[in-house]
């Protein structure tokens, strides 16, 4: 493993273990058995090594609820919402001090102009990845670029954002899958009516 993979593996660490706001680079270098200029070297930064770390293990999380949420192939994109929402509501304990980290960055991006990019092209990158699952569960069309699947991908991802935050302050009286879903239904039958 060279320095730019050892360097991830302990920023992904140290996410876990510290948060973002409490890292230095010198954790980055103890935790990794590199040295500072490998930091400059590979992410122009602590906070672009930082921000790459957290980029990977978002997208690893998104492949595991693409798994779950994709593993039925006839389950209609409203049960796969359902899925995907009840796995992220389950992992969400193992995932705290990776939110925690993420709330961090986000409250930093405002003053920083290349963090608030990074975090950017993390968000887009997510919600062109959820735009392709949306496509594949109409059958591949429309195609992942069109409008109709960015759009539900961007509710996709509202509503795992908001879920998350949700249950970040209050896990116990967060919303459940089924409240989701309840909610949904109840939200499109309402708007159906004359």
């Amino acid at each position: 493993m060279g320095h730019r993979d050892q360097l991830l593996t302990a920023a992904k660490h140290l996410l876990q273990d510290k948060g973002y706001a409490h890292i230095t680079a010198r954790d980055l270098v103890a935790a990794s058995g590199t040295n500072l200029a490998s930091i400059g070297y590979h992410f122009g930064s602590k906070a672009g090594l930082l921000n790459a770390a957290l980029g990977e293990v978002f997208a690893e999380w998104m492949t595991q609820l693409t798994e779950v949420a994709m593993a039925d192939p006839h389950a209609s994109p409203v049960e796969r919402a359902h899925l995907t929402w009840a796995t992220l509501l389950t992992h969400l304990t193992d995932k705290r001090a990776l939110l925690l980290s993420f709330i961090e960055a986000l409250a930093q991006a405002d003053r920083d102009p290349a963090l608030r990019e990074q975090l950017a092209e993390l968000q887009h990158g997510l919600r062109t990845g959820i735009a392709a699952l949306v496509s594949a569960s109409y059958g591949g069309d429309p195609g992942p670029e069109d409008p109709r699947c960015t759009a539900v991908a961007s509710f996709v991802l509202a509503a795992c954002d908001g879920l998350a935050l949700q249950w970040l302050i209050d896990p116990a009286r967060s919303p459940r899958p089924d409240d989701l879903l309840r909610g949904l239904n109840d939200l499109l039958t309402l708007s159906r009516r004359p």
